[in-house]
């Protein structure tokens, strides 16, 4: 695993996920309204202290919460790097891609430690199994996994040429 360099900042990004939409975040807002909508409703008019602690409590966790997912499950793969999280792979350590799991047995790529700095692959994103160098296997994960394995072979493919017909 390398460290970002800062001629790779240039490098096509062939596949890239955010981790999380900032607009979640307008969640704060939309429970401080909700409760000056329950008083009034109720008939007690608004009394600012409820809906203003809501939506400053709600908006702050949530804020919170986005931040550390667009931080920590967040994929862009480059042509020289894959990032999953705060984890760099170079993709010249990237020998093979499993093809995805079919049938009742899991592959044994599986079981192998998912890339990024989580004890596992993400919630909501599917693993992609992967050969690296020195004989190890780990799994790459995105929400779009096919975009992702699909970008992953199409790089593999380009940098082994194919072998030549007698």
């Amino acid at each position: 695993m390398t460290e970002a360099h800062p001629a790779e900042s240039a490098a096509e990004v062939l596949f890239h996920e955010q981790g999380a939409s900032w607009w979640w975040v307008s969640g704060g807002p939309l429970s401080g309204i909700a409760m000056a909508l329950i008083q009034v409703s109720a008939g007690y008019g608004i009394q600012w202290v409820v809906p203003g602690v809501f939506f400053v409590l709600v908006t702050v966790f949530l804020a919170i919460q986005v931040k550390a997912a667009r931080i920590h499950t967040s994929v862009e793969l480059t042509t020289q790097r894959l990032r999953q999280g705060t984890e760099i792979t170079s993709t010249d350590d990237i020998v093979r891609v499993y093809p995805e799991a079919t049938g009742k047995e899991a592959p044994k790529w599986q079981s192998a430690r998912a890339l990024g700095e989580l004890t596992g692959v993400p919630r909501g994103r599917t693993g992609i199994g992967l050969r690296l160098t020195n004989d190890r296997t780990a799994q790459a994960w995105a929400r779009k996994h096919q975009q992702l394995r699909a970008a992953l072979t199409n790089l593999l493919e380009e940098r082994i040429p194919p072998e030549p017909k007698p």
